[in-house]
């Protein structure tokens, strides 16, 4: 995972040597401040705010336009799958279905006599193909004014409320345009949005449990349904969760806000933090001094950052491990391969470096 930073002129200085008299300046050694690599994530779990969302949220309409002939139900009714939610006035369906079966039956009675003969090797293939063919399309015309004449009624597609209603009897609509808006009473969702960083650790989810601020006593329990696989303007991941039933206990409902805690699995990350100010380079690459405790020296090495944090630290992917130590102050005067000394740690019965 180390990568050492080799011909980086974009970032680094060059190696300062200057000739006075034909003697070469000795090397200064400069007093650095350091702090060691830290793994990221050693934290077993992590919140985030999210809003309650209803297991289903769906506007429903008709297939077919016409005059609303009854909306038997209003804002806030409770209805149960299979109910009537809104008729349409079935008259011109009505009569388009009954000419079209009187049409259905003649030519299904004229074809099965023709296929009949044709059987008996008393007509020619040609009038049988007609025959079969003619009553394919007169079955699919009569099967949609059937299915167009069932469609003028509206029915609840599951257990639910109605959060609005928004035609009146009376009016005329047309087909795909929404009439009633329902919620679902089934398990409700939370939605959440988490940094790249916890995107990153997503296989290392273990658990999942929410808090509403109504219920304080009660810890819901939580089923991932799934993480978008894209960031969004804010480079933040979209996560969705069901709540689990808890007997006895009623659920959030939808519009109320939540605090989703997320648990890890007790495993060594592969993330690192460190000092923000260790961090130096161009829009290309990002690169730290690492220490080197045999040779008392410094060397740059690229590392991929993956998160700023709001306390002053960064996430970083690749390039670095856990233990090493990197200089965090001044790091834009050293040189590849500069001897350095490492600035004391203050002591902790000295504090304020009084004495």
């Amino acid at each position: 995972m180390k990568k050492i930073l080799i011909g980086l002129l974009g970032i680094l200085p060059l190696l300062y040597t200057a000739c006075s008299s034909g003697k070469t300046q000795p090397e200064t050694i400069v007093t650095v401040k350091t702090d060691t690599v830290r793994v990221y994530g050693q934290e077993l779990s992590v919140s985030f705010p999210g809003k309650i969302k209803a297991a289903a949220d769906v506007n429903l309409a008709f297939r077919v336009s016409g005059t609303l002939l009854r909306v038997p139900v209003e804002a806030g009714t409770y209805v149960r799958k299979g109910q009537l939610l809104a008729e349409i006035d079935p008259r011109d369906y009505e009569i388009q279905l009954s000419a079209t079966e009187a049409e259905y039956k003649q030519i299904k009675g004229e074809a099965e006599r023709i296929i009949d003969l044709y059987q008996k090797q008393s007509i020619a293939p040609n009038d049988y193909e007609k025959a079969v063919y003619g009553l394919q399309q007169i079955t699919a015309k009569y099967n949609a004014h059937k299915n167009a004449l069932q469609d003028t009624r509206l029915y609840a597609p599951f257990n639910g409320y109605i959060q609005k209603r928004l035609f009146d009897a009376e009016e005329t609509i047309s087909a795909g345009y929404p009439v009633i808006s329902m919620i679902n009473t089934g398990s409700p969702e939370v939605e959440i949005n988490i940094p790249s960083s916890e995107y990153m650790r997503r296989q290392e989810f273990n658990e999942y449990t929410c808090a509403v601020d109504i219920f304080p006593e009660v810890s819901f329990p939580l089923e991932l349904i799934g993480i978008t696989q894209k960031a969004n303007m804010n480079q933040l991941y979209t996560m969705r969760l069901r709540l689990k039933e808890i007997s006895g206990q009623s659920f959030p409902t939808a519009g109320m806000t939540a605090t989703v805690t997320l648990n890890y699995k007790e495993k060594e990350s592969m993330l690192t933090v460190i000092p923000l100010s260790a961090l130096f380079g161009d829009n290309e690459h990002s690169a730290v001094w690492v220490y080197n405790k045999e040779k008392q020296s410094v060397s740059a090495r690229i590392v991929k950052p993956l998160e700023v944090k709001t306390n002053g630290t960064v996430v970083i992917s690749e390039g670095l491990n856990a233990g090493e130590i990197i200089v965090t102050a001044g790091a834009n005067s050293l040189k590849e391969g500069q001897s350095v000394e490492l600035l004391p740690a203050v002591s902790s019965t000295n504090i304020g470096g009084l004495l």
